[in-house]
Order: C-alpha cells, then structure tokens, then sequence
C-alpha cells in the first residue's frame, strides 16, 4: 500500500491571488463590480467573443439568471440532459418550468442531439446543453433545431472554459452561456461563474437583473441620472475579492489548460492498453472539438465492479469518484421533470463512469500509480 496519499482535485494558485485581494482592499473596493470584476469581464468577452459577460456568484446564479433573461414561465418545458448537475435543472423549476430529460451519447456522454425534435411540444421554451468533461455538444445541430422551432438555448459550459467546439469558444454559442470557476473547475475562484450574454438584445435586461432588478449598471456609467427598480432580479454579482482571486487565475488560463492537456495526455496514452484488453473505455474527443483536459473518466467494462474498483483505489490512497446520479432517477427529477424517450445509455453509463485524479501538479510517477492500481483492481 502507497503511503502518499494522492488526491483526486487540489485547487490550483498561481501565486497572484493574495497580491490582488490586497490590491482590492487597499483600493478600498470590496463590493462586486469594481477593477477585477471589470477586468475579468474583458478577459471573457474577449477570450470568448461573446457580446457581454457578467461574474456571478455561481454558475448556479448563472443559469438562474439565464432562466429569468427567458421569461420562463410555469407549465414551460427545457429540455435537458439528466446526467449533469442539479443546477441545471434546478434553475428552470425554480421558474415554475419542466425539465423533459432527454438521453445521451453513447460516445461523449453529451446530449443527444438526434433525439431533441421528438421531445419538443408547444410548451417547449429552450434547449439546454451540458459541455460534459469540457468536450462539446453538436452544436450546429442543436443550433438548427433551436432555430427552426423558435426555442432558445443555454449552454451549461460550467466545465468548458478554454474549449471550443469549431473554433468557437463554449458559451460563446448558443443565446446564453454559463460559466463555472469553482475550485473543483480548471479555473477557480472558489464559488463563482459568469453568464455570458451571445443576444445583444439580451445584454441590458441580464445587467438590471443582476443587479437586483435596478439599472444601476446604467447610473454608475452615467446614462440615467438616478437607478430604481425595473423588473425582477436579485443580487448575482460576487464581491471584488473573488473577482481579484480570479482575476489572478484568468491571466493564467493558458498555462493552467496546458498543464492540465499534458496530464490528461499522460493518462489516454497510459490507459490505451487496458482499452485495447476490453476492461475500460477512455473518454472519446471529436475531431471538431478542442477539450480543457476538465476531467480524465473511464468507463468500466461490464462486470466490473465499480465500488470495489474505488475501494480498491482508496486502499492504496488513491482519491477517485463517480459522478453525477441521474436527475431523471432523482427524487426532485422524478417530482419536477419529465422524461423523452428511453434513457438506457445515461442509466448504463452512470453505473460505470470512473474519474481519476487530474490537478496542476500530479506527477507521471503519481499517474502511473494510479494506472497500475487500477490496472490491477479491473484485471
């Protein structure tokens, strides 16, 4: 047994953080929208190209957000996949709306795209696709249906920053985006997201509701010469010291992805051979789409036994999970949503998905413990 423990996520610094919280303090800014924030808003709207970004407290606050930009109104339905996180359907119930969960790939673990126009009914308002491991939907596709029906779509990118599907960054794609920079994401700022706004017809309406529902974005740029309450909204924005704790991060978002694609290289390369014997499946990467290296996962080949798989790993010090529990299995899914269509591959999949550790630091010599141990628990 391994006396050094390896764990499954160690939340990255760059060395910046302290420097720039203590720059906000001293500049005598600790409410959201101040220097950082505004910084950070231009490194993703430029890094992205979408019309407006926004920090949020969460992506959570995010996709809420998104929801109340929509209009959704209860009785509307969103489609979604199941396998992702309870935000993402949380955010539209929270409207009074219906998720229908609709299966997915059995290759990327996406939505599936060929299976979207049978779930739309009248009641339909958008499609909500999830960026699962930071690899991209179909996009052109779930774009066209969208646009063909009228619906709107919001891209969950929580585990997309710096990926790209077609050259395009994620977020950057559909009408509304989401980003995630918790410390278990790429890019952290402990809690905190972003929206990003693709609709400029949507830009001044998401400020208003972040802000509480006032146009005070608009006072402090002078165009009106006092803010009041406009419409519905509540307080999205994070405080200045989580923007200057991300602002630290933001400028080494290349470097951190880089790192990140060298381990997860490390891993696909190691792994090959257990692939080749039929006792796992590594994660599959269209050619279209450029990753971040968010997750490295392996799907278990059947009857292999996942929970002694983990138990066996945690033996030797090895921190590894599973993930997400179906929504559509869930009590909140089963009360609040709806299901399309069968859902034997998020079922099957869910049972077997396996994530290894991936942070800015693991070693080869740790990797290829990891490997060997699992090695040994699957063979």
């Amino acid at each position: 047994m391994s006396t050094e423990k390896i764990h499954f996520n160690r939340p990255y610094m760059t060395g910046k953080e302290l420097y720039y919280i203590a720059e906000a303090k001293f500049g005598n800014m600790l409410a959201g929208d101040g220097s950082f924030t505004k910084r950070c808003h231009q490194w993703i709207e430029q890094s992205t190209g979408c019309n407006t970004a926004l920090l949020t407290h969460s992506c959570t606050a995010a996709l809420e957000m998104a929801a109340l930009l929509l209009d959704i109104q209860p009785g509307d339905e969103v489609i979604l996949p199941s396998y992702t996180f309870v935000s993402t359907a949380n955010a539209f119930v929270l409207r009074g709306a219906i998720p229908v969960f609709v299966d997915i790939r059995t290759d990327t673990l996406n939505l599936d795209e060929k299976l979207i126009e049978a779930a739309i009914t009248p009641r339909t308002k958008a499609i909500v696709p999830v960026h699962y491991a930071g690899v991209s939907c179909e996009m052109d596709t779930i774009m066209h249906i969208a646009r063909n029906h009228g619906l709107k779509v919001v891209e969950d990118a929580a585990q997309g920053v710096m990926s790209s599907y077609k050259g395009r960054a994620l977020g950057s794609i559909g009408d509304i985006g989401a980003f995630s920079f918790h410390e278990t994401k790429n890019v952290i700022s402990g809690e905190g997201g972003a929206l990003l706004v693709n609709d400029p017809q949507l830009s001044l309406r998401a400020e208003i509701i972040r802000e509480k529902g006032t146009d005070r974005s608009r006072f402090f740029r002078g165009q009106v010469d006092k803010y009041t309450w406009q419409e519905v909204g509540s307080s999205f924005l994070p405080g200045e010291l989580i923007a200057a704790f991300l602002w630290a991060q933001l400028e080494e978002a290349s470097s951190i992805t880089d790192k990140r694609l060298t381990i997860w290289d490390y891993y696909h390369a190691a792994l090959a051979p257990l692939e080749e014997k039929g006792l796992l499946r590594r994660p599959f990467v269209p050619d279209d789409c450029q990753h971040n290296a968010h997750m490295y996962y392996v799907l278990l080949a059947p009857g292999v036994d996942r929970q002694s798989v983990l138990e066996g790993l945690k033996r030797n010090n090895i921190s590894a999970v599973f993930h997400y529990v179906p929504l559509h299995s869930s009590p909140g899914g089963q009360r609040y949503g709806r299901v399309h269509g069968s859902m034997e591959v998020t079922d099957t999949l869910s049972e077997c998905l396996l994530r290894l550790p991936l942070w800015v630091g693991l070693t080869a010599e740790q990797q290829d413990q990891v490997v060997d141990v699992l090695a040994r628990a699957i063979g």
